[in-house]
C-alpha cells in the first residue's frame, strides 16, 4: 500500500524525464485544461445548438471527475509531497496550487451545498476560467512574474503613489476649472476622477472632456505626463524580468547536458571536473 501511494504521488507530481506514466498524465491533464477555457468561451456564444450544448455539459462533468480525482489524490499524497512536515495535509490545502484547483472544482458543487442564484451562478461559472492557472505547475510563468513582483516590490507602490497622487491632483484642479462650465460632468472631485484615469493612461474614451480654454490646455499637459507615468512602472517590471532571467542563467552556471551526462560549461562547452 506504501508503496503504491508512493507511486500515485509520483505519477500526479511533475513528471521526470522516463516516467512515462507521469508525463503522460501531465499532457492529459494540460490538454483537458486547453478544452475547458475553449468550452468556456464557446459556452458564451447565443443560440448554440441543442447537441452542443449537451455535448459541452456532458465534458464539464466528465472535467469535474477528473479535476475532482486530480485534487483527492494529490492530497492523499500530501506526506510525500512534504515529507516532515507536522500537518502535510493542510500544508498542501494552504497552498497556491491547491487553492487554484479547488477553485476549479468547487463552483460546481456549491449549488448543491448551498442556495444559490441564477445570476450568482453565471459569476460562479466565470471561476473555471482559472482552470488555466492549474498549468503554472508545469510552467513556471506565474512564479517568475510573482518573483519579479517581490523584487521590485518598493519601486512598483512608489509608482502606484505617484499616479494616485497625480490622479487626485488632476481631478482636483479640473474640477475647480470646469466645474462651472460643466456642472453635470464635473459634478464633484470623485466624478472627476473617472475623466483623470482616462486621460492619465491615454485611453481617452471621449464621453468626459473639458470645454474651456484653461480646461483644454490643462488637459494637454496632463495626458503628457501620463505617458511617462504608465511607462515607468513598464519599465520597471521589464528591468525586473531582465533581473530575474540573468539571476537563472547565473544559478544554472553548468549543466548537465554533455555525453552520458558529464558536466558541461555553458559557454565554452568544456567539460568540468
Amino acid at each position: 500500500m506504501i508503496l503504491e501511494k508512493k507511486r500515485i504521488f509520483e505519477i500526479v507530481e511533475k513528471g521526470t524525464p522516463g516516467d512515462k506514466a507521469s508525463i503522460g498524465f501531465d499532457y492529459g491533464i494540460i490538454v483537458i485544461i486547453v478544452l475547458n477555457i475553449a468550452a468556456v468561451i464557446i459556452s458564451s456564444f447565443n443560440d448554440l445548438p441543442e447537441p452542443l450544448k449537451q455535448s459541452l455539459t456532458i465534458f464539464e462533468y466528465i472535467s469535474i471527475i477528473i479535476f475532482t480525482a486530480e485534487y483527492v489524490l494529490r492530497l492523499w499524497t500530501a506526506p510525500y509531497k512534504y515529507p516532515g512536515h507536522r500537518f502535510p495535509y493542510l500544508r498542501y490545502i494552504g497552498s497556491f496550487m491547491a487553492l487554484i484547483d479547488l477553485c476549479a472544482i468547487l463552483p460546481f458543487y456549491l449549488p448543491f451545498i448551498v442556495g444559490i442564484d441564477l445570476r450568482m451562478l453565471r459569476i460562479l461559472r466565470l471561476f473555471r476560467l482559472l482552470r488555466i492557472l492549474k498549468l503554472n505547475r508545469y510552467n513556471n510563468a506565474v512564479e517568475l512574474i510573482a518573483q519579479v513582483f517581490r523584487g521590485e516590490k518598493e519601486k512598483i507602490f512608489t509608482t502606484i503613489f505617484m499616479t494616485g497622487l497625480m490622479l487626485l491632483l488632476a481631478s482636483s484642479v479640473m474640477y475647480y476649472v470646469e466645474n462651472t462650465a460643466q456642472p453635470d460632468k464635473f459634478p464633484n472631485i470623485i466624478a472627476t476622477l473617472w475623466w483623470a484615469v482616462a486621460t492619465l493612461t491615454t485611453v481617452g474614451y471621449g464621453d468626459v472632456y473639458p470645454i474651456t480654454t484653461i480646461g483644454k490646455v490643462l488637459s494637454g499637459v496632463i495626458a503628457l505626463l501620463g505617458i511617462g507615468l504608465v511607462a515607468l512602472p513598464a519599465g520597471i517590471i521589464s528591468s525586473g524580468f531582465i533581473k530575474a532571467i540573468s539571476k537563472e542563467e547565473q544559478q544554472e552556471g553548468i549543466r548537465a547536458d554533455g555525453p552520458a551526462g558529464k558536466r558541461v560549461c555553458p559557454h565554452c562547452g568544456k567539460e568540468i571536473e
